[in-house]
C-alpha cells in the first residue's frame, strides 16, 4: 500500500480559458488546436497553440511590472516563492467598494495571532464566486481591494514575501495603484485572481507559487498550490 504524504495539497488557481476575464475586458487568452490525430499519420499526437498576455488568470506579479530596473520572473528565487501562507477573510464584509484595512489585519491577528515575517498573506473577498462570470467578476474594474495602510504595516511590520488576492488586483484602479508600488517597490511579489481559498485555513498552511518562468517576464501564469499538514487538516 502507497503510503499517505503527510500533507495535502489545495488548487488555488482558475482555469485558462478563451473566456476568462480579465483587465482590459477582451479575452485575453487563445488556445487553437494545431495538430490532431490524424488516422493517416504514423505517430498520433494533439498539439496546441497558445496566445495570451502574461498576465492572465491566476497570476504572479514581479517587482519589474511596474518598478523600472526591478526583478523578472525569472529572477524569483524558487525559496522565496514557497511561503507560510496566512488567509484574512473579509468574505462577510467585502462588496465591489470594499477596501481591506489595518484594522482588517489587527482584528485577524487579535484572533489568529500574530503574522510570522516571510509569510504569503491572501486576501479573502469571495469575489472568485463570480469567476464562471466574467462581466460581473471584472464589473467596471470594481471589486474589492486592499489599503495602502493595511499593505504597508505587512511589509514593514510583518516582513510578508509577498501578497495575494481573489479579484483582478489588491488596487482600486481609481486610486493610483499605491499597493503595487508598495509591494513591488519592496522586491516582494503580488498574486492575482486566487481561486479557492476559503479551503485553507487562516493560518497554518504553506502556499506554493508556480510560475512560467519567463526570462525578462514582469507577470507569469502560474500555479498556486496551498499545503495543508494533515496535522492541521
Amino acid at each position: 500500500m502507497l503510503k499517505q504524504p503527510p500533507f495535502k495539497l489545495i488548487d488555488l488557481t482558475h482555469s485558462l480559458s478563451p473566456d476568462i476575464s480579465s483587465w482590459d475586458g477582451d479575452c485575453g487568452f487563445q488556445h487553437h488546436l494545431h495538430h490532431d490525430y490524424f488516422p493517416a499519420s504514423l505517430y498520433q499526437f494533439r498539439t496546441h497553440k497558445i496566445q495570451m498576455n502574461e498576465g492572465m488568470g491566476t497570476h504572479i506579479d514581479a517587482p519589474a511590472h511596474c518598478i523600472v530596473g526591478g526583478r523578472t520572473i525569472s529572477d524569483l528565487d524558487v525559496n522565496e516563492l514557497i511561503a507560510p501562507c496566512v488567509v484574512i477573510d473579509v468574505s462577510k464584509v467585502a462588496s465591489e467598494t470594499y477596501i481591506a484595512s489595518l484594522a482588517d489585519v489587527k482584528a485577524f491577528e487579535d484572533k489568529y495571532g500574530l503574522i510570522e515575517d516571510g509569510s504569503f498573506v491572501i486576501f479573502y473577498t469571495g469575489w472568485d464566486r463570480y469567476w464562471q462570470q466574467p462581466e460581473r467578476y471584472r464589473n467596471g474594474l470594481l471589486f474589492p481591494s486592499v489599503s495602502i495602510e493595511a499593505a504597508q504595516f505587512l511589509l514593514d511590520e510583518r516582513k510578508i514575501l509577498g501578497l495575494g488576492i481573489d479579484t483582478l488586483s489588491p488596487d482600486n484602479p481609481q486610486n493610483g495603484y499605491p499597493v503595487h508600488k508598495a509591494v513591488l517597490g519592496s522586491n516582494k511579489y503580488i498574486v492575482e485572481n486566487v481561486s479557492n481559498a476559503a479551503s485553507l485555513p487562516p493560518k497554518g498552511s504553506f502556499s506554493l507559487c508556480l510560475p512560467i518562468k519567463i526570462k525578462n517576464g514582469t507577470e507569469a501564469p502560474m500555479r498556486l498550490v496551498g499545503i495543508i499538514c494533515n496535522a492541521t487538516v
